[in-house]
Parts: C-alpha cells; structure tokens; sequence
C-alpha cells in the first residue's frame, strides 16, 4: 500500500515520474511486492522456526535436568531416614542385651553418619567410599548376628578414585541383613571393578516365609536411581527363588569421572 502510493501520486505529482505504466492497478503492486519479496520472507520465517524451535528444545532440556535432579535429591532422602533407622534397631536389640557388642556398634554408626552427612548431597562420590559404606554396614551386623563367620565379603577395586552415586550399592547389602537368613545360612558379597566397569554380586539366603523380598523401598528406590543415572550403562538382574535371592549388578562408570580429593 505504501509503494502504491508513493509510486502512483507522490512520485508523479511532485517529479512527474513512475516506476509503471499509468493505470497499474493495486493488485499488481499487490503481487509483485509478494513475489519480490518472497525469498526473504521465506528465509527469515526458516530462521524464525529454527530458532524458536531451538529455544524450546533448550527448555526442554533444562526442565528434564531440573526434574531428574528433584527426583533424584527426593530418593535420596528416602535412604538416609531408612538406613539410620535400621542402624539404630540393631544397636536397641544390643542395648537391651546388655552386650559389650553395643559400643563398638555406636562407634560403626558414628561412622556411618559421618559417610552419609558429608556424601550423601554430593552427586558422586569415590568408589572406595561407597564400599566403605557396605564395609561398615557390614561390620556393625556381624556385632549382632551369631555367626559371623558366615558373612563372606570380597574385595577387589583396582581404581578406588571412579566416581558412583552414593548409597547405591549398599541398600542391597541392607535388605540382605534386614531380610534374610545371615545368621542361619549368611551372604556372599563380592564387590569387583574392571576399567570402568562395576561388577556387584550378592547371595543370601531368605527366611521362611518371607514373600516379595526384592519389592522394598530400598530396593525399587535402587532401580529408579539406576534408570535416571545410567539408563543405558547398567544391567540388574534380580533372581529370587523360595529360598534364595541374588542380585547381579553391572554398572558402566564414566571413566572421566574420577578425582583425588
């Protein structure tokens, strides 16, 4: 409309002068500033898309990362409560025994506390600390169960430095003494490390009776940090029978996550 007039009274009424034949019609104009102009309207709407499309996928992204980290902060503080909980029923039960058991017990649980506080907000943590985890765990049952002979833990991290997720491997071991029969039959643990790989085996016996021994909080909360952590770096299989359960575990780490503090 602008180009119609000007070209069309401006221009001829002040200069005498046109850029068309007199009696060029609106529509003309109309069109030829549609097709003149097309390329850049083209272009700049292709821009336009992408940027916008851009901008959304970048929100997108963001929100996901924003929600992953609220769910994985939330199954977080699902495992301290429950961990300290179970800890302090098994130093009650050496309490009222009056066992001399019960001091040395305090002294795994203040160890333990002392993991949780200072790692349990830090996204990772060294592999040898999460093992000391199960390694104190595993110190303060044995105050408490008959035979501690029978609870058979083995060791081999040949890089110590890699970087886990906190309180991963433990709520296994944990649901192992809660649930099953260690002072009847014990456990098989063993803890093994290849490059950057994890290999995390566990066997224990079940106590008579016991049904749904791999439907727990810890355990479902385990799955859940596996598929958010490592949805494509891990293999669980969990193989329960009447009287068994086992968990194999591997875990592909990030090699590049690994540091000395």
């Amino acid at each position: 409309m602008i180009r119609y007039f000007m070209q069309e009274f401006m221009m001829p009424l002040f200069f005498g002068v046109r850029n068309y034949a007199e009696g060029t019609t609106f529509f003309h104009y109309f069109f030829d500033n549609i097709y003149y102009s097309s390329t850049v309207i083209f272009t700049s709407t292709v821009f336009c898309l992408i940027k916008l499309f851009s901008n959304s996928e970048k929100e997108k992204t963001e929100l996901l990362r924003e929600k992953t980290n609220a769910e994985l902060q939330a199954l977080k503080t699902q495992i301290n409560p429950h961990f300290i909980f179970n800890s302090l029923n098994n130093i009650y039960s050496l309490v009222y025994q009056n066992s001399d058991k019960a001091l040395p017990a305090l002294e795994e649980l203040s160890q333990l506390l002392r993991y949780s506080t200072k790692d349990l907000e830090k996204d990772f943590i060294q592999l040898d600390k999460e093992v000391g985890y199960m390694e104190s765990l595993i110190a303060l049952e044995k105050l408490r169960i008959k035979n501690p002979e029978l609870i058979l833990f083995n060791k081999n991290i040949e890089n110590p430095k890699l970087l886990i997720s906190p309180m991963l491997l433990v709520p296994f071991v944990e649901n192992a003494f809660k649930h099953g029969d260690v002072n009847g039959k014990g456990m098989e643990l063993k803890v093994s490390d290849d490059n950057s790989k994890l290999y995390f085996y566990l066997k224990n016996s079940k106590k008579q009776r016991m049904k749904d021994f791999s439907s727990g909080i810890g355990i479902a909360n385990v799955r859940k940090r596996l598929q958010l952590i490592y949805p494509d770096r891990h293999w669980l299989e969990i193989t329960e029978t009447e009287d068994t359960f086992i968990v194999d575990l591997k875990i592909e780490l990030d090699s590049n996550k690994s540091v000395v503090y």
